[in-house]
This record gives C-alpha cells, structure tokens and sequence, in this order.
C-alpha cells in the first residue's frame, strides 16, 4: 500500500486542497458532455488572457514570446498555447487529456411508444457495464440543430424543478432461475445494450402517450424529426459531492477525464515564466478508440501547431516535424484505484492507491503490452527530479494483475511523431460507472506536477 499523503499535509496545504477541489466540483456539475466542457474552458481561458487563433489569423497578427492563444474544433476539441522563449524546433511541453465519458446516447430516430409509455431509444457510448445505468435518475445534455439554422440547447434534469428519466428494471423475484423464468434476466451483468431505453411519459392524449410527448417538444420548437440533427447525450442527473464523513474524496459523473482535463488548463493557466512553448490539447472520442474529427487521430493539433509556427514566421515542413519529434508529453488520463471491495484482480504491489498522489503508467496496453506507449526511462528520470525538485506526491501503477487489467490512452497516439510520452493522472474508484470517486488530494497533487511540467524549461 502507498503511504497516505494527508498524514504529511500541513492546514495551509489542506485549505489549498480544499478550495481547489470546491472549484472543480462546480466545473464537474456544470459539463456533462464535451460542449459544455469546450464552452467553460474557452471562456476560462479567455478570461486568463488568451485569444482566439481564428482572430490572429483574420488579422494576420505575429506572434511573439508570452502571447497566449487557444482554438477550437468542432466545438468538441481544444488546444491552447503559451507562447515561449525557446525555440520551436526545441519542441513543446504537451498536457493532453480527454473529455468525453461513457453513456447512453439518443439514436437519430429515438423517440417511440410501447404499452402505454413514450421511451427514447439509445446506444451506449465506451465501456459500460449495462447495470450501472438502470434504476438511477438520469438527465438529458446536448444540442438540436434545425433547418432553419437555429439551435437548441438541450439540459433537462438538473434543476430541482426538472422531472428526470430513467430505465428501470426488473425486480428480483422475476429474474431467478430457480424460480422457473430461465428466459428473463438471471443476473444483472446480462442487461442487454439493447435494453437500455428511457422512459419519458405515460400521459395519454387521445389514446398516445407519444402524441403528448410530441405536444411537449412542439411547445418548445422541437419537431420530431429534428432529432436527425441532434447530438443528446443522456448522464446521470446530480451534482459532483464531497465522499466519505471526513470529506476527503470526491463523487461525480466524468471524472475519467475530466478530472485530468481540468488540471491540464488550470496548470497551463497559472503556469509562470514559460521558457519552452507550451500547449493543452483537449479531445473527444477517446472512449471509442480515439477516431474521428475530434478525436486525437485526426490531424487538428498538427495543423494549429503549424499555423503558431507560420504566425511566428518559422514554419517549414522540416522545422515543423522537429517541433513535434522534439516534443515531451504528459498524457493526462486517470487510472484505477485500489479498492479494498474488490482485491483479487490487483496486485498491491504495483496498483496506485487514492491518497498516494499523481498515478504514472511507463506502459498501458493489455495482454503483453498490446498497443502499449512504453515510456523511455530517461524520459522518466528526468519527471522523478521536477516531482521531487517541487515535493509532488507520486506513485507508479500497472493497473491490474499481467492479463487481468490493462487499458488503452491518447499516448501512443502522440508517440508516433517521435515525441517523449508518459501516462499519469488521478487514481479513480467505480471507473466508468455512473458515478466515480477520486481523491481530494491526489487530484491536487495531479495539478501541482501539470503545472511544474509545463514550467520546465529544458528536457
């Protein structure tokens, strides 16, 4: 077990920890999806000083030493610069972290009526267990996009005056076997992805629930096949809160990662005297495999990086691929934590702990390194001297016993080009459940080691 951090923590550092960990908690219970996580953190950073890439480049603005921009993809994906001293071809301090999380999503065509219900068909998105989902009060995020151009904001569910929706299920004494109903449900592990349908009225109008949900949704200029263009995401419904009667932890939908990205722009944002260009990269689909226009396999970071080096009048293919081979990356992504619940898939001996600090992963992957980014010990040595250098609380972790855990990351991703490239992120506990646990303190300790990284003047 890694030596509980709290018992070295002075009150100032307590107090620092605890107002950190307040203003992530707000952020976490205001973005859902990756949108609202694109709105709040361009308006973050617009109000620290940074400035969109879209108006440098209209205004065919240079940019020099300490000049601070961001840009946005898709309204999915960001990336932020700070402009440093160094030279580019020196390469650049990346933090780099996802924003989407598993859940259910509303299909084009969702909306149907069965027995007297009106229900919203969904399909999951990332690694789910299907149980998690029923028997839990559930919110509506997400954007309508009309004909005519106009676009509805979509939240239901979070307000104490919002009705919630949910899939239900099946109480137990009709789902044992014993009991002779062999063809329903034995277990909860045998939800079907299928199954995982909302309920959302049962008012009758004229004989059809669906007919007063359709009534619902005209009030509010939503006609049915509106939800071709729609992008709805259906999340548990509640705010992040304080865990555990000493307040140590905290439970919430999306720590995975969200926690990480937050850390990411915090540290980036209060970073001081940035010698070596330094850069956020926030992205969507990592759940799934990291494919798309938002997702980190596409070529959008790339394509900023070589419009910083053209405002700055340096680019040149051959620069521009040194800028990137140069370049160290932290990819931001959070681990499993021990839990004491469930011992037998870990090995104690290499699991991260909560309350042991920053969790590094040298390899990801599964089933012998499979797709594994394996980081280069030189890499590491130089890490282990700016967390001691600054007194980071850190561990090292291998997420589950050889052929029992593993899991895939952004890193190898960003390995391609060349680049130095290492995992570390808060431990979680009930990862990809509706709601997940972290620690206070890690979560900090995760922030402090961001923020001395991108601080680094050399590598």
């Amino acid at each position: 077990m890694r030596e509980n951090a709290w018992s070295a923590c002075s009150q100032q550092q307590i107090k620092k920890i605890g107002l950190f960990s307040e203003e992530y908690k707000s952020f976490l219970s205001q973005c859902k999806t990756e949108r609202e996580c694109i709105k709040y953190f361009s308006a973050l950073l617009e109000e620290n000083g940074f400035i969109s890439l879209n108006k440098l480049l209209q205004n065919k603005t240079p940019l020099k030493a300490g000049d601070k921009v961001y840009t946005i993809n898709m309204n999915k994906a960001l990336v932020a610069f700070v402009v440093g001293k160094e030279d580019l071809q020196k390469g650049l301090n990346i933090l780099c972290a996802h924003i989407d999380s598993p859940r259910l999503d509303l299909k084009s065509n969702p909306l149907y009526e069965e027995d007297g219900f009106c229900m919203f068909d969904t399909h999951y998105y990332g690694g789910i267990k299907h149980y998690h989902w029923v028997a839990l009060p559930l919110a509506l995020h997400g954007l309508i996009c009309k004909e005519d151009g106009t676009k509805i904001d979509i939240c239901l569910g979070e307000k104490d005056s919002d009705p919630v929706f949910g899939v239900t299920d099946l109480l137990p004494h009709l789902t044992e076997k014993e009991k002779g109903f062999d063809k329903l449900l034995s277990k909860q592990e045998e939800i079907a992805g299928e199954v995982l349908n909302l309920i959302i009225g049962s008012k009758l109008k004229e004989g059809s629930a669906k007919s007063k949900i359709l009534d619902i949704l005209k009030d509010k200029g939503i006609d049915e096949k509106d939800f071709y263009s729609s992008e709805i995401e259906v999340v548990p419904a509640g705010k992040a809160r304080d865990f555990g009667l000493d307040e140590s932890m905290i439970i919430g939908y999306g720590h995975d990662d969200r926690s990480c990205a937050y850390c990411c722009v915090k540290a980036l944002i209060d970073a001081k005297n940035i010698q070596r260009t330094s850069a956020v990269i926030l992205v969507d689909k990592e759940e799934t495999g990291s494919p798309g226009a938002t997702g980190m396999k596409s070529r959008f970071f790339e394509n900023m990086v070589a419009e910083i080096m053209n405002l700055m009048g340096e680019y040149k293919e051959l620069h521009f691929k040194r800028v990137l081979n140069k370049s160290q990356v932290i990819s931001c992504d959070v681990t499993a934590g021990f839990d004491p619940n469930w011992t037998e898939p870990y090995n104690k001996n290499t699991e991260a702990f909560l309350n042991g600090g920053v969790a590094f992963s040298k390899y990801t992957g599964s089933g012998g390194k499979s797709d594994a980014n394996d980081a280069n010990p030189e890499f590491i040595a130089r890490l282990r001297k700016i967390l001691d250098e600054n007194k980071i609380v850190y561990q090292f972790t291998e997420m589950g016993k050889v052929d029992k855990g593993g899991g895939g990351t952004i890193s190898s991703i960003l390995a391609e080009y060349g680049m130095e490239v290492i995992d570390a992120g808060v431990p979680v506990l009930s990862m990809h459940a509706p709601w997940e646990v972290v620690s206070k303190l890690d979560l900090f300790e995760n922030y402090r080691f961001y923020k001395a990284f991108v601080e680094t003047n050399k590598f």
